[in-house]
């Protein structure tokens, strides 16, 4: 899942405070942005595994631009100190125990699918691409 990182200077002493709207309270502090980038990376990664410990849904990630749109309603004076990431995180590992399903699809469809998993490195399997199309569909009404 793509989750949009917001990194925000509040003073100028070169550190950054990075966060992600769509997992209140997960966030972190970093001197640089490429270490801004993997240790949000982390604390998304526990942060998601404390929420599939305790049974609790997994968040979808609402577009960048959503969150631009909100966060410069909300923060009309720090937005010009504000920049935006993407963090794609396989969040299979959260989701729970995986079940076999029989599914009907149409034999196009099928060709489509196993095309474009073949030629991304993002789905291993044909089942991981459907998932995360299904993810994405679930995430449209949030």
């Amino acid at each position: 899942m793509k989750y949009t990182v917001i990194f925000v200077s509040v003073k100028n002493d070169g550190v950054y405070q990075v966060s992600v709207p769509d997992l209140p309270g997960c966030g972190t502090s970093a001197e640089t942005i490429d270490s801004g980038i993997e240790k949000i990376s982390q604390s998304i990664k526990s942060h998601l595994a404390i929420l599939a410990e305790y049974g609790e849904k997994i968040p979808s990630a609402l577009s960048i631009d959503k969150h631009r749109q909100h966060y410069a309603v909300e923060n009309p004076h720090t937005h010009s100190q504000a920049f935006w990431a993407i963090v794609d995180i396989d969040i299979t590992a959260y989701l729970g125990k995986s079940h076999k399903i029989n599914v009907t699809l149409p034999e196009l469809l099928i060709k489509q699918i196993d095309e474009n998993v073949s030629k991304s490195s993002a789905y291993k399997t044909r089942s991981g691409f459907i998932a995360s199309a299904c993810l994405i569909e679930l995430g449209r009404n949030r």
